[in-house]
């Protein structure tokens, strides 16, 4: 008899450690992969569009003949543009919330989850790559959005003689505040979806926020509710594309808004991270 000897061969750190590219990539295909993602991209796109073009022939054909680029100023031109071509945004964030909740909590319903963190045992770049694919793409999405319902107004107002050149800092900065607030809300919701690891209850927290809470604290008569309004997800990140008409002029300035939006997906992705690290799969 011959004695067969095998020789097992176990796999140093160095080989088995997924770096953070690989972690990008795997991610990438995760994404752009489920339905789910094509087709909220889609609807984020048509809405956007659908809602500019709708916004622009119901302004134009309020003011019927007295809208004339001869009485108006370019001050008020832009506005009128920009208002246009962002307006389909405050539908948008609902889709986009619901997205960046799913984006996790799926994989969580399907036990996925547990592949993606025996990949990455220390968990934290996982949770870093789906977020920084989640905010790019949306953002991408979201400038094609806003860009494209530029145009699609350009088209209506055109024949009115109005014009507002996409070139100008006061119209292609909104266009560019409005994709990135879309992207920092998808980051936000993926983080409380990291948190409370449901479908259901991340939607219904995100969207709550968004919808619900700044009505109720309108409705309280009191001073210190009227100045949290200011400070509430929805109503800072909206101000930081919003012309004045849309705001009723009691925002705060754009930088100041996305400082504090910053805030809120700060707050949502450490607390994601606390728990990611915390928590069995």
């Amino acid at each position: 008899m011959t004695r067969t000897t095998t020789h097992s061969h176990r796999l140093g750190p160095q080989q088995t450690r997924l770096g953070f590219a690989g972690v990008l990539r795997s991610e990438w295909i995760k994404l752009r992969t489920l339905r789910s993602t094509v087709w909220s991209y889609l609807f984020v796109i048509v809405l956007t569009l659908g809602m500019a073009l709708v916004m622009s022939l119901t302004i134009a054909n309020g003011m019927g003949g007295e809208m004339d680029a001869r009485g108006m100023p370019d001050a008020a031109q832009t506005e009128l543009f920009v208002q246009s071509s962002v307006f389909g945004v405050y539908l948008a964030q609902l889709v986009v919330a619901v997205l960046g909740v799913l984006v996790v909590t799926g994989e969580y319903s399907t036990g996925m989850i547990r592949s993606t963190l025996a990949a990455v045992p220390t968990r934290l770049p996982a949770l870093a790559a789906k977020a920084a694919v989640l905010f790019v793409a949306t953002f991408v999405v979201g400038v094609v959005s806003t860009v494209g319902a530029y145009f699609v107004s350009t088209a209506v107002y055109s024949g009115y003689g109005l014009s507002a050149s996409i070139t100008d800092s006061d119209v292609f900065m909104p266009l560019l505040g409005a994709a990135l607030y879309l992207a920092l809300l998808a980051v936000f919701a993926l983080g409380v979806g990291t948190m409370v690891r449901s479908s259901a209850g991340g939607i219904g927290i995100v969207l709550a926020l968004i919808l619900v809470v700044p009505v109720v604290l309108q409705m309280i008569p009191a001073d210190w509710a009227q100045s949290v309004v200011p400070y509430l997800l929805s109503d800072a990140g909206t101000s930081m594309f919003a012309p004045e008409s849309m705001t009723g002029g009691d925002s705060m300035g754009a930088w100041q808004s996305l400082l504090v939006v910053l805030g809120w997906v700060a707050a949502s992705a450490t607390g994601a991270a606390v728990l990611l690290t915390k928590r069995d799969a």
